[in-house]
Parts: C-alpha cells; sequence; structure tokens
C-alpha cells in the first residue's frame, strides 16, 4: 500500500473559524444581556427625566417630553387598541419583551414588557408612546405627576 498525504490547508480556513468562534461568542454574551435584562430592568424617575434601564433599549427621556395627562394603567388583552402587533425593533423572548413595538391603533411604543396586566402607557410628544410593566404603576404615575409639577 502506497499513502499520499493531502497538502495541509493554509491559514484561511483557522482565520474563518476563528471568526465565526468571535462571531457566536459576541451573540452568546448577548444573550445572556438580554437573559439578565429580563430579570433585572428598571424605571428610574429623576427631576428631570425618566430612565428606563435594561437592554439596549434603554434611555433616558426628559419629563416635559411625557404627556402625563393622558397616562393610563392599561390591560393589553386582546380587545386593546395598545396591544402590541408587530415588533419592528426590540427584543422578544416569551414573557419580556423590550424595543420598538407597533400597537393595534397604529401608534409606537418604546416598551419593556413582561406582562400584560397594569401596563402604564405613557404618550409622549416625541411621536411614541412608553409601554412599561412595572410592579406599581399607580406609584410610577404619581412619582412621575409630582415632578413635572415642579
Amino acid at each position: 500500500m502506497e499513502v499520499f498525504p493531502i497538502v495541509p490547508a493554509g491559514a484561511k480556513p483557522l482565520w474563518f473559524l476563528g471568526a465565526i468562534c468571535l462571531v457566536l461568542g459576541l451573540v452568546i454574551v448577548m444573550l445572556a444581556w438580554v437573559a439578565w435584562s429580563s430579570r433585572n430592568s428598571r424605571v428610574e424617575v429623576t427631576d428631570e427625566s425618566i430612565r428606563l434601564v435594561g437592554d439596549i433599549w434603554g434611555r433616558s427621556i426628559p419629563l416635559a417630553s411625557l404627556d402625563l395627562s393622558a397616562a393610563s394603567v392599561l390591560l393589553l388583552d386582546s380587545s386593546s387598541d395598545y396591544r402590541p402587533v408587530a415588533r419592528t425593533f426590540g427584543t422578544g423572548l416569551p414573557g419580556y419583551a423590550s424595543g420598538w413595538l407597533r400597537l393595534r391603533n397604529g401608534e409606537r411604543a418604546l416598551a419593556y414588557l413582561t406582562s400584560s396586566e397594569r401596563v402604564v402607557h405613557i404618550p409622549t410628544s416625541d411621536g411614541y408612546s412608553l409601554l412599561l410593566s412595572v410592579a406599581d404603576p399607580e406609584a410610577l404615575l404619581a412619582a412621575l405627576r409630582a415632578r413635572q409639577t415642579r
């Protein structure tokens, strides 16, 4: 029997596999961050702004841009006009939705939703609304209203 070895491949396959491993590693880190954020997101209210802290969709929104007179606590059941019908850019996992959503009434919303019951809906003057699942919706609205009237 005669053996004829295959010529060893150059470095290109190793670089390719290294790049794939790097991308997969970044995806795993991002998914871990989203999983952590789904359990640790919060809303912070300061004298100047409301701050959404969580995954990549978090941001600070000036209190002056909130329309608190139209804010309400909602039940997002199947008949609600405020029920999300499409995620335009965001994170969606079972029991957790964050990011930009389109509502049944055509409105755009920045959302942090973990439940469809007792969701705070706050319109803004910037062309979108906030939909937030907080533990005490009435207390959030009271804190915002108290700071906005100062």
